[in-house]
């Protein structure tokens, strides 16, 4: 009886932190996957969207739409105006159900939840308009998204005082993006750039584990961009995000990864600067593939 000199020891999958960084790491370098990792390449998905489709009527706007999040990145969701993308997001956080096909978060099929209770696994979205509260102040708006953790969301009863206890946390969120100073205005009377700041700390303060971030540069001069794509890679430094964004040279600085739509479909998926030179996504956006 003899041992194989050679035979090398069957490797086990790392923790999920460490599988998630090493998928990571694959995206930004491009290293190649581990074939532990290749094997279960679903498995340590953040979310993973499988054969989606939505019907408005005789309207498909929606098509058997098929991509995975992985975890840690940022996700580029672009495409052509119509492509789907919005729907998309109201799909997976459950403002539209799905005609066919399953949305899973963390390995749980997500797919016939109600918005609240997708939104209490930690999966929080921001919309294409600002979605603030106008007449409270900054530290209010943010305060809001905080109060869940104290338990008197519905007890309106209970002095406004007994929400003090949030104030820091809620200055620490302001701080983050670059509000702290604001914390005392009544928010209509914010800039527009500072009020997708503002968002953006309110979705902070529902402690997302997946941020869905709907066009967070519409509207915005150059100025503002630059300010909001700053604060975005700052915030998803420990998080993973799903972007819908037009502005491609936002997507081009932040994304780690693409993923294409065209007419409710996927096109293609990759690093932008793999996808940028598509044939098809160059005609999908400027109609001719020759540029």
């Amino acid at each position: 009886m003899s041992d194989a000199p050679n035979a090398e020891p069957l490797q086990q999958p790392p923790p999920p932190e460490e599988a998630a960084a090493m998928s990571a790491r694959t995206i930004r370098e491009g290293v190649p996957l581990p074939a532990f990792l290749r094997a279960n390449a679903r498995r340590g998905m953040v979310l993973e969207v499988d054969s989606v489709s939505k019907n408005f009527g005789g309207i498909r706007a929606v098509d058997d739409c098929s991509f995975d999040v992985r975890p840690g990145l940022i996700t580029g969701l672009i495409g052509p105006n119509g492509a789907g993308k919005t729907t998309v997001f109201n799909l997976i956080t459950k403002f539209l159900p799905p005609t066919s096909g399953t949305i899973s978060f963390n390995g749980i099929d997500i797919t016939r939840e109600r918005p609240a209770q997708t939104a209490r696994r930690g999966v929080i979205r921001s919309f294409q308009i600002s979605a603030v509260f106008p007449h409270l102040t900054v530290l209010e708006n943010v305060r809001i998204g905080l109060q869940r953790r104290l338990g008197t969301s519905f007890r309106f009863w209970k002095s406004e005082t007994s929400l003090n206890v949030l104030n820091d946390r809620a200055m620490e969120l302001l701080t983050a993006v670059d509000l702290a100073s604001f914390a005392a205005a009544i928010t209509v009377e914010l800039p527009y750039g500072r009020k997708r700041a503002l968002e953006i700390a309110t979705t902070l303060a529902m402690n997302p584990e997946l941020m869905l971030l709907d066009e967070p540069t519409q509207g915005m001069g150059h100025e503002d961009v630059g300010r909001i794509v700053e604060l975005i890679r700052k915030v998803a430094a420990n998080r993973t995000v799903l972007m819908v964004e037009h502005n491609l040279s936002v997507v081009a600085n932040l994304s780690d990864t693409i993923t294409v739509m065209q007419r409710g479909s996927i096109l293609a998926e990759g690093p932008y600067t793999e996808v940028s030179k598509n044939p098809q996504v160059l005609e999908a956006y400027v109609g001719t593939a020759d540029e």
